[in-house]
């Protein structure tokens, strides 16, 4: 689950054109992946965008990657992965769901499997996905039959031609792209906006951000870091202008269960099947496709403050980490995202 505080984005209308003005800024949200979408973008008398049809056209474009990718909708095609029993079986799929398994076996890799999107049993077992909340903790063996169902090395993922195939070498795999998806989502609604000639625009689903160009005051996005609070309260920590990139933050102070005065986060370490415990409190990663920023900001987070940083400055990637001390938070940025604030 990503969490971004985006003030913009507070009391917008679904849809508000000031027609008066030369410039407009335009406002769309709606709902879709179990969470909202905000799209903004500017129109001008010689643009004039028909604005009801590029809504409908969004909408169409959210429910294409639910109806792909979705764990929550029965019928979709990864659903219809996931129930399959076959093993070692090519079964053909969508070049889009090809396209974002792809990304999340090179993030995989790239981030030493801390992303990894077959870990999904394990998640719904310490209730983090479609199956019930629990109150308590899996027992060792529910985890340990759990845990053998994973690793990404199960799935296969093969093209011939034009067309591409995805097996998996046990039937109990479950593919979940949670951590992906909703990216996806978004580059492919930033992706329509610049086919349709939009040069300044602005599109979040969940938390995950890609903009392009600058707002009707002539400055780059402005996008909020929320601060961590563990008592529901929200705050800022630290606001960017966001200039033709994607950003994605990853925490784990919204979304967790306690048992015995314990906290378990939802976010869970692929090679022990436990939530992750390490003082990081979020991490925010900047990269040209919001799909990237959202599998990474997953990846990096499961890893913790130090390995996270030490891979954000191996691989020149922009990061801002939030950091839980005995004293309260610090701040820590990669030398990537650094550069990148000093442009501005």
């Amino acid at each position: 689950m990503k969490h971004l505080f985006t003030w913009f984005l507070i009391f917008i209308p679904s849809l508000s054109i000031a027609s008066t003005n030369i410039t407009e800024t335009v406002h769309l949200n709606g709902r879709t992946m179990g969470t909202t979408y905000h799209v903004q973008f500017l129109n001008d008398e010689d643009s004039k965008y028909n604005v009801e049809q590029i809504h409908g056209k969004i909408k169409a474009i959210l429910q294409d990657v639910n109806d792909k990718m979705s764990t929550y909708i029965p019928s979709s095609e990864l659903s219809r992965f996931n129930k399959s029993q076959q093993v070692n079986s090519p079964i053909e799929i969508s070049a889009d769901l090809a396209k974002v398994i792809k990304k999340a076996i090179e993030l995989n890799e790239l981030t030493e499997g801390a992303l990894d999107i077959t870990v999904g049993p394990v998640v719904n077992l310490w209730g983090f996905g479609p199956e019930k909340r629990i109150e308590k903790s899996p027992t060792a063996q529910e985890l340990a039959q759990r845990q053998s169902w994973v690793g990404i090395d199960k799935l296969k993922l093969t093209q011939r031609a034009d067309k591409f195939y995805l097996q998996k070498s046990i039937p109990q795999l479950y593919v979940d792209l949670s951590s992906i998806a909703k990216g996806f989502g978004v580059d492919q609604v930033a992706d329509y906006m610049e086919n349709q000639g939009i040069k300044n625009y602005l599109v979040e689903i969940g938390g995950e951000i890609r903009a392009k160009g600058k707002n009707s005051k002539g400055k780059h996005w402005q996008i909020a870091i929320e601060k961590p609070k563990f008592d529901g309260a929200r705050e800022i920590e630290y606001v960017l202008g966001l200039k033709d990139f994607a950003m994605a933050t990853s925490g784990d102070y919204r979304n967790y269960f306690e048992e015995n005065g314990k906290r378990f986060s939802h976010e869970i370490d692929p090679k022990t099947g436990y939530p992750i415990q390490h003082r990081l409190a979020s991490i925010t990663v900047l990269a040209p496709l919001s799909m990237t920023a959202d599998g990474l900001s997953t990846g990096l987070f499961v890893l913790g403050e130090n390995k996270a940083f030490e891979l954000a400055e191996k691989q020149n990637l922009p990061v801002y980490l939030i950091i839980k001390t005995n004293n309260g938070f610090e701040t820590k940025m990669s030398s990537a995202f650094k550069k990148l604030v000093d442009k501005e």
